[in-house]
Parts: C-alpha cells; sequence; structure tokens
C-alpha cells in the first residue's frame, strides 16, 4: 500500500482552482491534474466532482475505469448503485440519503462542510466485488453560484482485513478525516454484524422477537441473544435508543 498524499492536499487544490468556475474548463494537462493522476494511479482511487443541488456529476477521473469498468463519460448515480453488491445496495441508499439531509442543512446555513464516508463491496472489470472507501466531501459554494459541491473519493481498499461484517461509517464535520485511508480511519465505525443490523431494522418496523424470528427462520432465542449483544455493543438503554441514533446517521 502506498500513499504520497495522505493529507489529500491534492484535492483541496483542485477545488480551490476550479470551484469559482462550477469545476469547468478543467486542464487535464496542468501540473496539478498530472499530479492527481500520478496519485490516483498510486493509491488505487478515482474521484468524481458534482453539483448535489442539481444532482448532476461535473467530472470524473479517468481511473474509475480502472476499477469499476465504466468510462468516466458514461459514470452516474445509477451505475453506482448498479455496481454495488447486493448485501450493500440498503447501506448505500442510507448513506445518499444522509448525504441528502447534509447538502440541504449546508444549502441553507450558507457555509460549511460535511464529510460523509464509509464502505461498499462494488464490481470490479474482472467480474468479481472489491472493497471501496467512499469519501463524500460536501460543501457550500456561492460562487458562480449557490450550490453544494460533493467531490467523492473512491479507494480501492482489499488491503484493509476487518472483523468479520463490520464496516467503516463516519459522518460529521471532522474533515482531518478526509485524507488516505489506514487501519486508524477504517476502524471509525459501525460494531453491528449485518444479521443484527437486519434484527435492528425489524425491531424498528414494530416485529417483536417471535416475529423477527419467524422471519428470519431463526429461533427466538437466537434473536433474543443478538438484541442482548446489540444492547452491550451500543452501550445504550434500549434498542430503541439505538434505533433513533442510526436514523440520526442515516444508516436506517
Amino acid at each position: 500500500m502506498k500513499a504520497n498524499f495522505n493529507n489529500y492536499d491534492l484535492y483541496y487544490k483542485f477545488i480551490h482552482t476550479y470551484s469559482p468556475f462550477g469545476f469547468r474548463n478543467i486542464d487535464f494537462h496542468s501540473p496539478l491534474m498530472k499530479q492527481l493522476d500520478e496519485s490516483m494511479e498510486e493509491n488505487n482511487q478515482f474521484f468524481i466532482v458534482g453539483d448535489f443541488i442539481k444532482m448532476k456529476i461535473l467530472y470524473t477521473s479517468r481511473l474509475s475505469e480502472k476499477m469499476l469498468g465504466i468510462k468516466p463519460e458514461e459514470l452516474d448515480p445509477f451505475r453506482f448503485i448498479d455496481s454495488t453488491h447486493p448485501e450493500d445496495v440498503q447501506r448505500h441508499y442510507q448513506s445518499r440519503a444522509k448525504s441528502t439531509n447534509l447538502t440541504k442543512e449546508l444549502y441553507m446555513s450558507e457555509k460549511g462542510g460535511a464529510l460523509l464516508s464509509t464502505n461498499v463491496k462494488m464490481r470490479n472489470p474482472a467480474g468479481g466485488y472489491s472493497q471501496t472507501l467512499f469519501q463524500c466531501y460536501l460543501f457550500f459554494a456561492s460562487f458562480p453560484y449557490k450550490t453544494v459541491y460533493l467531490l467523492q473519493v473512491h479507494t480501492n481498499i482489499d488491503w484493509w482485513k476487518p472483523a468479520k461484517n463490520v464496516f467503516h461509517y463516519y459522518v460529521g464535520n471532522d474533515l482531518k478525516l478526509f485524507r488516505y485511508p489506514d487501519n486508524n480511519l477504517l476502524s471509525i465505525g459501525i460494531p453491528y454484524s449485518q444479521r443484527e443490523l437486519e434484527i435492528i431494522n425489524l425491531v424498528a418496523t414494530g416485529l417483536n422477537s417471535e416475529q423477527i424470528a419467524e422471519k428470519l427462520f431463526i429461533s427466538a432465542n437466537t434473536v433474543n441473544t443478538h438484541r442482548k449483544n446489540i444492547i452491550d455493543k451500543s452501550g445504550k438503554h434500549s434498542v430503541s435508543e439505538l434505533i433513533f441514533e442510526l436514523k440520526e446517521n442515516g444508516l436506517m
């Protein structure tokens, strides 16, 4: 794993250079863009820039084809969903919904930035799936018009070996976390397994343990064991309290 640009200075320089022009007329032969290409090639990354208010991708770097098998000019939000592993599609949708809420907050306040990052399995050109980190940096801009831009960096993290069913997730304003991923960064996340998240979602619909057991073809005792483990991990007094927190963070 190599990373010469851990602090993402080049991405900030890109924003500073091109956001005043609405990310138009990008000079692909400039020293900045050449450095960005070299950095992304080394770090196995690509990025997009979009106008979140208009729901429009303004620029996609060339390595999208190498990582996803999708040419930059053909990439759109629907292709992202289509390329996501079925196990991660719901969480992908939830992350997009949270990004939309963050965008509304930034647009209304007319200032600031926010970060949402998580990992999902994405289809690769070989037909398999690769662990991909999405780092979504949202920021308000008043020029050349009022909007909220998204700079979204995608990094292949197949080298990461998390505990089974654990995934990274962060949402907030700590932009120090907008950097090249390492184990410390990726350890920030949700400690619940896919089965535990499934049970949490079913509890949120109003089902009791017996009904959940019937739906998942497991015993009620197993459901109750999962519920106890969920409470122990969360530090909350009830699953309902946890559900409220997960909804606030865009995970439900």
